[in-house]
């Protein structure tokens, strides 16, 4: 089932901007809205400077890990 699309806006002055309104349309979407929404952020970046999209994946910099004795 796909989800409704729904809008959200308000009209203020830039001076005036205290933030809330980001801070509840963020919470109001959720962890996976959040996510998705970075995801493609990285993706439009990769496209706007020309790299290949299948270039992308998670840093693994972590070589080892383990668990300390007590």
């Amino acid at each position: 089932m796909k989800k409704k699309r729904r809008i959200k806006a308000r009209l203020i002055h830039i001076q005036d901007d205290d933030r809330s309104f980001d801070l509840e349309f963020w919470q109001e979407a959720g962890t996976e809205a959040i996510f998705t929404a970075a995801w493609q952020m990285v993706r439009d970046m990769y496209a706007i400077r020309g790299k290949d999209e299948s270039e992308l994946r998670f840093q693994r910099s972590v070589e080892n890990v383990q668990q300390l004795q007590r």
